[in-house]
C-alpha cells in the first residue's frame, strides 16, 4: 500500500510531466560513456560536457581500452572544456581502472558496454563505486541508474532544493536521507528513478531558481502552502 509521501511525491512527478514532457534522460550513445559524462559533469553544466565528450569521440577514444591507454595529459586536454580538468582526469582514470579490475573488461571494449559489472548486487555495486577516489554519491547514483539500469535515486542541488521549499526537509538534510525518503515512497522502477530525477532538474534549473525563483510559472508551484517560500 502507498503511503502519503508516496502519493505525494507522484502527484509531484505527474504534474512536471504534463507541463514539461519526458525527458529521455541521459544523453550518452552507451553505458560506458554515460559514466564519463557522470564524472565530468560535477561543478559544471552539461554543455561544457558535451565539449569534452565530442573532444573524445573524435579521438575515437569512448572505449575503455582506448581511455585506459590515453596518456594522462591527453586525457586532460580532453577534457578541458569540462573545467578543473585535470581532478576530473584523474577521476576518470580512478574509476576506469575500477572497471578494468572485473573480468571480461575487454572482451568487447568498442561495444561501450558495461556488462561485466552485472556479477555484482546494486548496492554491492554501490559500494563498491563509493570506494573509488572522486566518485561520491549523486556520481554513483548517476552511474547505476543511467549507465546501468539499476535503481538507485539521484539526489543533486535541484532536488535539496525543490524539497526544502516545498517543507519536505531542511535544505541540509544528509544525502542519504533524501535518497533514502525517494527511494522508500516511490515504487522501485528504473524508469520511474530515471524520469523522475530529470524532471526534477529541468523545473530546478527553468523555475526553482537559487535566486528569483519562477513559483507563479512552475508546475510544482500549486503545491506550494500560503506563506511558504513564494510568499516571501
Amino acid at each position: 500500500m502507498m503511503t502519503t509521501s508516496g502519493k505525494t511525491l507522484l502527484s509531484y512527478y505527474e504534474a512536471m510531466l504534463e507541463s514539461l514532457g519526458p525527458s529521455r534522460w541521459w544523453p550518452g550513445e552507451h553505458p560506458l560513456e554515460i559514466a564519463v559524462g557522470a564524472v565530468l559533469t560535477q561543478n559544471t553544466a552539461w554543455k561544457n560536457v558535451e565539449k569534452a565528450l565530442d573532444r573524445l569521440r573524435r579521438k575515437n577514444a569512448l572505449r575503455l581500452d582506448s581511455l585506459l591507454n590515453m596518456p594522462l595529459e591527453e586525457m586532460e586536454e580532453a577534457l578541458r572544456p569540462s573545467g578543473f580538468f585535470r581532478l576530473k582526469a584523474q577521476r576518470l582514470r580512478n574509476l576506469l581502472l575500477f572497471f578494468s579490475s572485473f573480468p571480461g573488461w575487454n572482451q568487447n571494449p568498442e561495444a561501450g558496454r558495461l556488462d561485466f559489472l552485472q556479477t555484482l548486487s546494486t548496492q554491492e555495486l554501490r559500494k563498491a563505486l563509493l570506494h573509488v577516489h572522486g566518485v561520491g554519491p549523486e556520481t554513483a547514483d548517476c552511474i547505476l541508474l543511467y549507465a546501468l539500469d539499476r535503481p538507485s535515486f539521484v539526489i543533486d542541488a535541484y532536488t535539496r532544493r525543490i524539497c526544502g521549499r516545498h517543507g519536505f526537509f531542511p535544505d541540509d538534510v544528509p544525502y542519504g536521507e533524501l535518497r533514502e525518503f525517494f527511494m522508500r515512497a516511490l515504487p522501485v522502477d528504473v524508469s520511474l528513478y530515471n524520469e523522475y530525477h530529470a524532471l526534477l532538474v529541468r523545473t530546478g534549473n527553468r523555475f526553482c531558481k537559487n535566486r528569483k525563483p519562477l513559483c507563479a510559472e512552475c508546475p510544482l508551484g500549486k503545491f506550494l502552502k500560503p506563506g511558504s517560500f513564494a510568499a516571501m
